[in-house]
C-alpha cells in the first residue's frame, strides 16, 4: 500500500474498549494500511475483539501487530512500547488514535497531507472544546494544560490534550522520560517544542457519546495530582533548559539570516 511504502504506521493504544475498538480497526484500515495496536493489560473482550479484527483486516490486506501489557501501565507506556515497535518495523512516522471511537478514523488522510508538507513536525488534531457535547472536565482539563504548554514553551495551542495526533519518530523528544499515564502527551509535546520540533495543528471532528454511554478512566483528583506535580518540574525544565535553548535557537536563526 502507498501508506506503507512511505513509512506511515497507525498506533492504537486501547485499554478496555471492547465496545468501540472493533470498528475503530476498520475505520483505520479504510486508509492506512499497517496498524500497531498496544493492548494495555485490558480486563474485558479485548483480546477476542483483536482476533476478529485481524481475521478481517488481513483479507483486506492491512497488516494488524498487537502488542500485549501484561498489565495496565499507562497511556504514556503504552505510547512508548508502540514508538519503539513501529521504530523496529522501520516506519519513519506514526499516527495515534484513541480507541473509544470519540475521534474520527475518517480525518487521517488530512494527517497524511500534514505529513506531505510538514515531515519534520509534530502534526496535532485539534478539537472545538466549545463543543457543547464536550464533559465540562474536559473542557477544564484541556484550558489547564494549554495554559502550562504556553507557559512552559512560548508557544500557544487550541488543543494540547487531544490523542489524534502524527509523530515523526525522529523529531520525537522525551520518550525515555515520558510519564506512565495520559499527562504523558503533554510531556512528550514539551520536550520536543524545546527541541526545535515543529508543532502544526489541524482541526479535526470529534464525538463525545451521551454520559451514561462513556467509558472514562480519568480520576480527577489523582490524576490532577500528577499533572501538577509534571507541571512543577517542566516548569523548572523550562527555566533552566526549554525556553533558554527556545531562545538561542531563534537568535542564532536569526544571525545567519534565517537560512538553514
Amino acid at each position: 500500500m502507498e501508506n506503507k511504502v512511505s513509512g506511515i504506521c497507525v498506533v492504537v493504544p486501547t485499554y478496555c474498549n471492547a465496545g468501540t475498538l472493533g470498528n475503530v480497526l476498520r475505520r483505520i484500515a479504510v486508509h492506512v494500511g499497517d496498524i500497531i495496536v498496544v493492548n494495555d493489560g485490558s480486563k474485558d473482550e479485548t483480546c477476542r475483539v483483536l482476533d476478529e479484527a485481524a481475521c478481517d483486516l488481513a483479507a483486506s490486506g492491512t497488516n494488524l501487530t498487537v502488542v500485549h501489557h501484561d498489565r495496565n501501565r499507562g497511556k504514556g507506556q503504552a505510547l512508548r512500547t508502540g514508538f519503539r515497535a513501529a521504530a523496529e518495523a522501520g516506519f519513519t512516522h506514526v499516527l495515534t488514535i484513541d480507541s473509544d471511537g470519540q475521534h474520527f478514523p475518517e480525518d487521517i488522510p488530512l494527517f497524511l497531507e500534514a505529513i506531505r508538507r510538514h515531515p519534520e513536525a509534530i502534526i496535532i488534531g485539534s478539537r472545538n472544546i466549545q463543543s457543547e457535547n464536550m464533559p465540562g472536565k474536559n473542557t477544564f482539563a484541556n484550558k489547564f494544560s494549554n495554559f502550562w504548554f504556553m507557559l512552559q514553551t512560548g508557544k500557544k495551542l487550541a488543543d494540547t490534550q487531544t490523542g489524534f495526533r502524527a509523530y515523526p519518530l525522529a523529531g520525537v523528544r522525551g520518550t525515555s522520560l515520558m510519564t506512565s499515564r495520559y499527562e504523558a502527551e503533554l510531556e512528550l509535546l514539551v520536550f520536543s517544542a524545546w527541541c526545535g520540533t515543529d508543532i502544526v495543528p489541524i482541526p479535526i471532528r470529534v464525538y463525545y457519546p451521551p454520559e451514561d454511554e462513556r467509558v472514562t478512566h480519568f480520576r480527577p483528583f489523582a490524576d490532577f495530582a500528577r499533572i501538577s506535580v509534571l507541571n512543577t518540574f517542566l516548569c523548572i525544565g523550562a527555566a533552566v533548559y526549554g525556553l533558554p535553548s527556545i531562545l538561542l535557537r531563534k537568535l542564532f536563526h536569526c544571525k545567519s539570516g534565517g537560512r538553514s
